[in-house]
């Protein structure tokens, strides 16, 4: 099934994502601890910096990525890889399925309420 090679390259991403965000927050805290000391290493402050800021660039994009992927498929517009619109249409035809059993059920008693002497 391709949806779920979607579905798992999509957690994958995420799961980066996430490792992404603990190094920035890391970095952070090292520049953090570095501004606590009474002589700085200046060196050290501006790779952390750069690596925090680079970070945060690339969770950004990569979460507004996953928010437009979201945003198309909770929509309903056609998407590769997506079965929601599919899903959505089964579900539907089952739930009129349903309704038209019930209705005609209904229908059966009361035409034998009718029929009985």
């Amino acid at each position: 099934m391709a949806g779920y090679g979607v579905a798992n390259e999509r957690l994958r991403v995420l799961e980066e994502l996430e490792r992404e965000i603990g190094a920035s927050l890391q970095s952070a805290g090292t520049v953090i601890l570095e501004l606590s000391k009474e002589k700085a290493g200046e060196r050290l402050l501006e790779r952390q910096a750069a690596q925090f800021g680079a970070a945060v660039l690339k969770v950004e994009a990569e979460l507004s990525a996953q928010i437009r992927y979201l945003t198309q498929v909770a929509t309903g517009q056609p998407h590769e890889g997506s079965s929601y619109a599919a899903r959505k249409g089964c579900q539907l035809a089952l739930n009129r399925v349903d309704y038209a059993r019930r209705r005609l059920g209904e229908l059966a008693r009361a035409c034998e309420g009718m029929l009985e002497p």
